[in-house]
């Protein structure tokens, strides 16, 4: 029966209830997307059983060597192999102990190759995780006992169902790794990707295959080679707190008695450090993902924003019932007076409330489809294939749960102002008499400054991340990307020997080369732009090094060419030619930032260097180039060493950057069959522009200004609708006492001062109040921030002024309106 009701009296007034329901559908959809995005990245566990015992394991603390991190997790994670299987038989706190990696896969199955990842895994992998398989069996302990000897892979379900038609016959058949062949033994579970967040691998090899799954890898007898990401299982009736204690008692015996001998030139200082080193120990549920550290504060940041946004909706809301209640005060009353119970009322008051907020919900899931894809248009590639960006069944309820919450508080004061047990008042208030309603008025102002200083404090953080943004676009590359298409090999990852993949490379540069409009070709180790690092410590003539001195540096490995291509200025001495290859002297081409850090002044060119920190200073300095971005934008240029890739014994891969004078669209369709000529079944990996390579590494600023903007701008225009129809509102009201003053002499003038008056109050309290509010909100998100401090007084001027003209502008049509009243009418108003 309250439901008929509250159905017929929105649908007298269709316009007032379509306005509020567009104005939460507006707020609850933001929500809902941002919302979805925080529980794939944030909250949800892994698919397995019992996911609360599983555990992270952590190496935290000083690492001579190697080391080598992922989108696992960052360096102070990962363990060497050796560790890890001294952990794995000496731990007595853990029901298994397991290790995992991802690497890059070219994957040959009847006949057709693709590039893709996989995962190489240990035998205790699955039976840590609980999962039973799809189709045939996973690992166990059998399948990763001996190095280099277990040629099995299982298949992900995805690859299996979508890539092989869910085909049960792959079972036992041969399918090509890396050029290495595989024998399927299963298919991993339904809904199970991997234990990495943003990492999809078709297929999980053992942990053991390494060394053939990575050609030229040498490293599982190395204790200073760290690049294995662990977890374990807690045992039944284990604390996290206990899991640590009792993973420590193993790992520091090992650490002193086994590890800290072998470490040289070490300060007694870092080997104290060294010593004390212990694993931690953290809640494992989710995985292990960098994704979880990198997208919190991003998501926190927008999930206040929209949580703002729907702040705002819900002010109109409020806003819109106490108005309607007003109008209905008399029959409230008499409803009150003819025996109705107050509670009754409530309920019947509530339930049109909720009934708008369910319509906005519903309505909102369309608007959280939309901005999901808006979303999804900011991305880069991998972040789509990984993320789900359709409306799922946990936003589903969320989005009805905030609909139900939403229509229940801002539609409780509204309902109990309006069933007040006052009848006189009422009957008063009806034949033009002051009705004491003056909480109410004072309520409506009050919603109306809280909106005008939220949609403060989100115009100038939308302000702030738009200049941020507009700061990332100016950063001085030291790179000229424009006409420049990018794609990586990986003949190694098809079988190719070191001799073959280079006599490829050199075809590839030359058949890229004849490309008409191509004008340079350039060829990369590391791929530029791409997040990717490699570094190593060196000895450099003239540079004294102690026991802790920081001697790393970045460095790439090049063609002759490379940096007239990618317009790079040569500072002093000479490129690479031809003639630097394999068995000539070797040389080397640094950076400004490689010069002042190891101190060579104006004089770097003919001084030798060495890789390490050990052996002969057997490389030449040829050349100086001037400082140029290496793996992120935003990234301070690091001290960073070329050589020449052709001097290199093994070259697995390489990324290809080709300059045309025409269009790059031609030159992309182009490249695929260009490549092909060489060997149709290798697979050309992230085919893409230069420009659009940037745009990826910064995603995350313009995802986040983007969205910041379009929520600011929502935010503004729901403030500006809410204080149009407080200010609309307060006019009706104030009809008779604006006739009078008109005819005691008022002028229109005046009228519309007294109204727009009210309007600059508002403003400027509220405002002052956005602006404080912004300025802890910006704090919060400063790390987001790019070379802007969250107190930018220009972004500050920016969004006073704006607010300001939209505050008047939506206050003037009242004012207008109010000034147009003719005195006799409104003496006879109602």
């Amino acid at each position: 029966m309250n439901l008929k009701l509250a159905l017929r009296r929105l649908l007298k007034t269709p316009f007032v209830s379509l306005v509020a329901i567009v104005s939460l559908a507006l707020g609850i959809g933001a929500n809902a997307a941002i919302f979805s995005l925080y529980d794939q990245t944030l909250l949800r566990p892994l698919p397995v059983p019992r996911p609360a015992e599983l555990v992270n394991l952590s190496a935290p603390g000083p690492k001579p060597g190697s080391t080598s991190c992922n989108q696992a997790g960052d360096c102070e994670e990962v363990f060497s192999y050796a560790m890890f299987r001294d952990l794995e038989r000496l731990q007595t706190v853990f029901a298994g102990v397991a290790a995992h990696v991802s690497f890059g896969v070219n994957l040959a199955y009847h006949g057709q190759t693709v590039n893709t990842d996989g995962m190489l895994v240990s035998g205790s992998y699955f039976p840590v995780l609980g999962l039973q398989p799809a189709l045939g069996r996973l690992f166990t302990a059998d399948d990763d006992r001996n190095i280099g000897n277990h040629f099995v892979t299982v298949l992900s379900h995805d690859y299996w169902s979508l890539g092989l038609g869910a085909n049960p016959a792959v079972l036992n058949e041969t399918i090509i790794v890396n050029g290495q062949a595989l024998t399927i033994v299963g298919v991993a579970p339904r809904g199970f990707a991997s234990t990495t967040l943003g990492s999809e691998p078709k297929v999980f090899v053992p942990l053991t295959m390494r060394g053939l799954m990575s050609p030229g890898w040498k490293g599982f007898d190395n204790r200073q080679s760290y690049w294995a990401y662990l977890f374990g299982r807690l045992k039944p009736g284990i604390s996290i707190d206990q899991a640590r204690a009792g993973i420590n008692s193993v790992y520091r015996p090992i650490i002193n008695d086994v590890e800290a001998p072998l470490q040289k030139g070490m300060s007694d200082q870092t080997m104290a450090r060294f010593r004390a080193k212990a694993i931690g120990v953290e809640p494992g549920y989710r995985g292990q993902s960098s994704v979880h550290r990198e997208a919190k504060t991003p998501l926190l940041f927008l999930m206040a924003v929209t949580g703002i946004v729907l702040l705002i909706a819900c002010a109109n809301i409020a806003n819109l019932l106490l108005a309607r209640g007003a109008g209905r005060a008399t029959e409230m009353a008499v409803r009150l007076s003819l025996g109705a119970s107050r509670r009754q009322l409530l309920v019947q008051l509530l339930t049109e409330s909720c009934v708008l907020a369910v319509l906005g919900g519903i309505a909102g899931l369309f608007v959280a489809q939309w901005t999901l894809s808006l979303i999804g248009s900011l991305l880069p590639p991998d972040a789509v294939a990984t993320l789900e960006l359709h409306v799922q069944q946990r936003v589903m309820l969320f989005a009805a749960a905030l609909a139900l919450a939403t229509g229940f508080i801002f539609g409780l004061f509204p309902a109990w102002h309006s069933t007040k047990p006052d009848l006189v008042s009422a009957i008063k208030a009806q034949a033009g008499q002051p009705s004491g309603a003056r909480a109410a008025a004072r309520f409506r102002s009050g919603l109306v400054t809280a909106q005008i200083a939220l949609s403060m404090a989100l115009l100038m953080c939308a302000g702030l991340f738009v200049k941020s943004l507009i700061h990332v676009s100016r950063v001085d590359l030291g790179l000229k990307i424009d006409n420049v298409v990018t794609f990586r090999l990986s003949p190694s990852l098809n079988g190719y020997e070191p001799a073959r993949s280079k006599t490829l490379f050199d075809r590839a540069e030359q058949e890229l080369g004849a490309v008409p409009g191509v004008t340079g070709v350039a060829a990369a180790r590391v791929a530029l732009l791409a997040g990717n690092n490699w570094g190593n410590d060196v000895s450099v003539e003239g540079f004294e090094r102690g026991p802790d001195t920081d001697a790393e540096s970045r460095y790439n490995e090049i063609n002759p060419g490379y940096f007239r291509t990618m317009g790079v200025p040569l500072m002093s001495g000479r490129e690479f030619t031809a003639a630097d290859i394999e068995g000539s002297p070797k040389v080397v081409i640094v950076n400004e930032a490689f010069t002042k850090k190891f101190k060579l002044g104006r004089n770097a060119v003919g001084k030798h260097m060495a890789q390490g920190d050990s052996g002969p200073l057997d490389i030449e300095i040829v050349g100086v180039v001037q400082n140029a971005k290496y793996s992120q934008v935003k990234q301070e240029i690091p001290p960073l060493f070329f050589r020449p890739y052709r001097q290199s014994e093994r070259v697995g891969s390489i990324s290809f950057y080709a300059r045309t004078s025409g269009d790059t669209v031609q030159l992309l369709r182009s490249i695929p069959a260009v490549m092909a000529r060489l060997d149709p079944n290798l697979p050309l990996e992230d085919l893409k522009t230069m420009p659009q390579q940037v745009r990826e590494n910064v995603f995350m600023d313009r995802m986040i200004s983007t969205l910041s903007a379009a929520f600011a701008f929502l935010a503004t225009v729901l403030a500006a609708v809410g204080l149009y129809g407080v200010l609309a509102y307060t006019v009706s009201q104030r009809t008779r006492e604006i006739g009078l003053r008109m005819a005691l002499g008022a002028d229109r003038a005046r009228v519309r001062g007294m109204i727009l008056k009210q309007v600059g109050w508002m403003t400027l309290i509220g405002g002052t109040i956005g602006v404080v509010g912004a300025y802890y909100l910006g704090r919060a998100a400063a790390s987001l921030l790019f070379e802007l401090k969250p107190y930018d007084p220009a972004v500050i001027g920016l969004s006073v002024v704006l607010l300001t003209i939209v505050a008047f502008g939506a206050g003037y049509i009242p004012a207008y309106r109010a000034s147009r009243v003719h005195p006799m009418q409104a003496l006879r108003y109602e």
